[in-house]
């Protein structure tokens, strides 16, 4: 059934804003490949119209219509935005799962989580005012001193396609909370619920300016956004290679900058466990999201004795995933978000074979679908720790299999990675599971399970995977600058030089 895509422009300075040189960018459903709508195109004078909107909105009043007004404040606004997000979230999850699609059950899943972000960080927001002036205990009792937290500016917030509405909360949320003003750019491949938050935001009202939306591509709308020189910050997630680029742009200014990047984290699976319930737990971490998902546990790392027997009860599992357009009900799996996309999966999947690897089932299109980026979600066994397959993010449904006899054997392949951002263990041993949860060179460790997220919880990598954590309190730290103010209270002369 046809769903209308709202048709908006940019938002800039609290209110929509057709592109300078009006250039759009199509919507193309990737279940049935058609082209449903299309998006306002951003470029280098869009960014410069964002920006000024950002800076006035900081210096507004002084700040005091914003950047140092109290927390409270702001919660209020972050709570309305919350409100309207669950108010809409049918709508939303409609939207989310046609432009990028994912199953329409994950999209309402993820419209609850993005509400409870905004929701979280309301209350983050409240408890900055109870820390205003933080005391330091100094050794001289000359001096007093405190510690002031405040929020560090203009940032650029560049948010990746696969969770579309739910990475910009993560950043949105906390930038917002911490007094900050943004520009929010997110993936041309899916950026119409972003495109909605603007209107949530001009209808609760958010001050004009606070929260700019620039839709557009990379080249055109992200680089002279990352580079540019009244942006204070720049938090990205997405791929390693625009991580880089955009971290040697923010050198030039010595900009600091956080950075959530790709993974290829391993899920260890050891002897004693449940079969099924880890055959489920194995096949929700990589195929969950379509597999598209930067934590995604793609290297199973299987202990040698119930290989065999996992892998049946693996691939009775995968098989049973019902693949189809994201709005039929029950789906489990729905395409790849883009024509590029479908084509590099199918690749690493074609390299892995002719390297030696055996596809144990999928790997194809499905037979009943001729239409859409869709992918049958794939196993591969066989696999050496030189393939391409084992190495490098396929972000797709695609799962590559090594076995190992001993502990020390399991985390040495879990570990065999330049990334670093999430690893799993599942056993009913839990001794080991914390051996082998402090063994993980990973920011993010999941036990007898995989992929839960939770907006308390911090969330980020080690290596490659980038550095800085988003959500909790560490995710509004992110986006504050300390300051310490040191005052003398002694009535007495200092005394280091002669009087004259």
């Amino acid at each position: 059934m046809a769903f209308p895509i709202p048709s908006r422009q940019l938002f800039i300075g609290g209110e929509w804003r057709e592109p300078v040189l009006k250039k759009r960018i199509p919507i193309i459903n990737p279940a049935t490949e058609q082209i449903i709508g299309d998006i306002p195109a951003a470029t280098a004078e869009d960014v410069e119209l964002a920006v000024e909107a950002a800076r006035k909105a900081f210096s507004r009043n002084k700040g005091k219509d914003w950047a140092s007004a109290p927390g409270a404040v702001r919660a209020k606004y972050l709570r309305a935005i919350a409100a309207k997000i669950t108010e809409r979230k049918a709508e939303l999850a409609r939207l989310e799962a046609t432009d990028c699609g994912k199953p329409l059950e994950e999209a309402a899943w993820d419209m609850d989580d993005v509400a409870g972000c905004f929701e979280y960080n309301a209350d983050l927001a409240e408890g900055l005012d109870a820390k205003k002036k933080a005391p330091v205990s100094l050794p001289m009792e000359t001096f007093k001193c405190y510690v002031m937290k405040e929020p560090i500016g203009v940032v650029a917030l560049i948010t990746p396609w696969n969770y579309p509405l739910l990475m910009a909360a993560w950043k949105v949320a906390p930038a917002l909370a911490a007094g900050c003003t943004a520009i929010l750019k997110p993936s041309e491949l899916a950026s119409v619920t972003c495109l909605e938050l603007a209107e949530v935001c001009r209808e609760v009202g958010l001050p004009p300016g606070v929260l700019n939306i620039l839709t557009g591509l990379g080249p055109e709308a992200g680089a002279p956004l990352a580079s540019h020189p009244h942006v204070d910050k720049i938090a990205f997630t997405g791929s390693t290679v625009t991580g880089s680029k955009i971290m040697t742009a923010a050198a030039q200014m010595v900009k600091p900058v956080s950075l959530e990047l790709g993974g290829k984290s391993p899920i260890v699976v050891f002897e004693d466990v449940d079969l099924d319930k880890a055959a489920e737990w194995t096949a929700f971490g990589c195929f969950w999201t379509n597999g598209q998902i930067c934590s995604a546990t793609s290297r199973l790392v299987l202990h040698e004795s119930i290989a065999a027997e996992f892998l049946d009860r693996l691939v009775k599992w995968t098989k049973n995933i019902k693949i189809s357009d994201p709005l039929e009900e029950g789906c489990r799996l729905g395409p790849i978000v883009s024509g590029g996309q479908y084509e590099k999966v199918l690749k690493f999947i074609s390299t892995a074979k002719s390297e030696g690897a055996t596809i144990l089932c999928g790997g194809v299109r499905p037979q009943h679908l001729n239409k859409g980026f869709f992918v049958e979600p794939t196993i591969i066994t066989d696999v050496t720790n030189s393939m391409e397959i084992w190495r490098e993010e396929v972000f797709g449904p695609v799962i590559c299999v090594k076995t190992f006899s001993t502990e020390d054997e399991a985390i040495e392949l879990a570990n065999d990675t330049h990334y670093g951002l999430a690893a799993a263990v599942i056993s009913n041993d839990l001794e080991r599971c914390d051996r082998v949860s402090k063994a993980f060179q990973s920011g993010i460790v999941w036990i007898n399970c995989s992929q839960p997220c939770f907006c308390q919880a911090p969330w980020g990598g080690n290596k490659r995977s980038g550095f800085g954590r988003e959500l909790g309190e560490w995710g509004l730290d992110n986006y504050l600058s300390v300051k310490q103010v040191t005052q003398y209270i002694s009535n007495e002369p200092w005394g280091w030089y002669k009087s004259p």
